[in-house]
């Protein structure tokens, strides 16, 4: 009967980092140049993998899966934050929030259950090789696309259908962003459903695929450890160095984030950063680097393309000069 009586909250106000306008300028600056990077990365290296043949494998199909998904994870909330850094009324409808909220659920459990299958396509690759190209047929890679986001958006926006939010108190979000954790806190009546559900789909998408990778790589160091050749060695580990590195980094802050907090902390959404927007401009960084495969399809496009630009532009030269010659025949001939 009290929830009747309460005016239910229609939009949210967006607390962010500061209201410093100096501070809001470096802010915007330092967030809208990682945007641009982010953007520009993760879109060449999915162009690279596709224009190039040698490319078209099932490492790199996940891999064009996470540049796309980085690009999402990053495009669901660095726009908004860059308008609300230099305004003044930093306001968010709710069904917005909701619908930014769940956007968010729902890449994060792709990206973390992708993770662990590419774990698993480089266990069959070191551990198989012979059969990989069976075990890992395009078949297998459709099927395993189809069955993460089917999971995902079963685990993500599942509950919220089962039990819509009600706000009908404070409006003050204090976030960059529509965080699951900073919803809850706002939310009318008894939250219990929310937190349980948190807890069991961070169970899901926080905890077994990190047990799944650390399986995985663990019978991956088995294999490589009996390689007798050092060169061999060295060139299975660093097959797997850079999705190791892209595990610690998006786990190791997601485990701190809904995994070790009862409840939302302001802090939170300064560590919430480092998966949001710096996780998805490092990761196109770090696959290319450390990987010769993509590092040499990024040279022959790039030689490719400049020789197109040359010859087109040489081409073009060629044609205005031929211009301009029968230009001169003709007015020599009217003299």
């Amino acid at each position: 009967m009290e929830l009747e009586n309460q005016t239910l909250i229609k939009e949210f106000i967006l607390v962010g980092f500061s209201q410093n306008f100096p501070i809001c300028i470096f802010i915007f600056l330092l967030f809208f140049s990682i945007y641009i990077l982010t953007v520009l990365e993760n879109v060449f290296l999915i162009f690279t993998i596709i224009v190039s043949s040698k490319l078209h494998t099932p490492m790199y199909y996940f891999l064009c899966n996470l540049s796309f998904l980085d690009f999402c994870f990053s495009s669901s909330t660095v726009p908004k934050l860059l308008i609300d850094v230099l305004s003044e009324e930093r306001r968010i409808s709710v069904v917005d929030c909701l619908s930014q909220m769940n956007l968010v659920l729902v890449l994060g459990g792709i990206e973390c259950l992708l993770l662990a299958v590419m774990a698993y396509d480089r266990y069959i690759a070191i551990c198989f090789p012979l059969y990989y190209t069976v075990i890992m047929s395009w078949r297998v890679c459709r099927y395993s696309t189809v069955i993460m986001w089917s999971a995902s958006l079963l685990f993500s926006v599942g509950p919220t259908l089962i039990k819509p939010f009600e706000f009908c108190q404070e409006n003050r979000l204090d976030h960059f962003f529509c965080e699951v954790l900073a919803i809850v806190e706002l939310a009318c009546g008894d939250i219990s459903f929310y937190k349980i559900t948190i807890v069991v789909v961070g169970l899901f998408t926080l905890l077994t695929p990190p047990i799944f990778i650390i399986g995985s790589y663990i019978c991956i160091i088995s294999s490589i450890l009996k390689i007798h050749s050092s060169h061999g060695r060295y060139k299975a580990f660093s097959t797997c160095a850079s999705h190791l590195i892209v595990v610690f980094m998006f786990f190791g802050t997601s485990l701190t984030m809904y995994m070790g907090q009862a409840s939302f902390s302001a802090y939170l959404k300064y560590i919430s950063l480092n998966y949001m927007v710096f996780t998805p401009a490092l990761n196109p960084l770090i696959y290319s680097l450390r990987n010769n495969e993509v590092k040499e399809a990024f040279r022959k496009i790039l030689t490719n393309y400049t020789w197109l630009a040359d010859h087109l532009f040489s081409k073009q030269i060629s044609v205005s000069s031929h211009l301009q010659e029968g230009g001169r025949a003709s007015r020599a001939e009217r003299r």
